[in-house]
């Protein structure tokens, strides 16, 4: 009888051993897994720091319809290696971006990406511009703003104004 309990408690003791074996690679197999990952996302982020933006959002407020406007963004290669910015591509036919197309920013160097709008409609817009650079990178830029309805003729002569000229 105190072989069979000693068989038992050794099958049982070594069937713990065997059990906690088995979660401790599970675990160290999580964490591999979590470290690959996390280096992984480092990577895709440093490659992503490559061009800085000075601002990824522009705001023209308030503008009359019939008048483009346009605003600069500033570029910045951050990077080690060399920089190029092969397409920008506005969302819509109203918006046009212009940048140097032919260009290699070296490392630290700055270029612009200039957008023009063409505010020909009435009402509030929101257009995206996507930076296509270093072979399959891209960034969005934005611009928005709010076109205001010009009037159809102008303002009546203000026939007051000779009295004043008289003073």
């Amino acid at each position: 009888m105190k072989n069979l309990f000693s068989i038992i408690a050794l099958f049982f003791i070594t069937s713990c051993m065997y059990a906690q074996k088995q979660i401790i690679a599970s675990n160290n197999l999580k964490k591999a897994t979590e470290t690959s990952s996390i280096i992984q996302t480092t990577s895709i982020a440093l490659v992503e720091d490559v061009l800085a933006l000075s601002e990824i959002e522009y705001d023209f407020g308030k503008i009359p319809q019939g008048k483009p406007v346009t605003h600069i963004f500033g570029v910045k290669n951050k990077g080690k290696d060399s920089l190029k910015i092969s397409n920008v591509q506005a969302s819509c036919g109203c918006t046009t971006p212009d940048w140097e197309r032919s260009k290699v920013q070296a490392p630290d160097e700055k270029t612009k990406i200039t957008v023009g709008y063409n505010a020909a409609t009435e009402g509030s817009f929101t257009k995206i511009i996507t930076i296509s650079y270093n072979g399959t990178q891209t960034k969005q830029i934005t611009i928005k703003g709010e076109v205001w309805k010009t009037p159809e003729t102008s303002a009546p002569e203000n026939k007051q104004l000779v009295n004043l000229k008289d003073l």
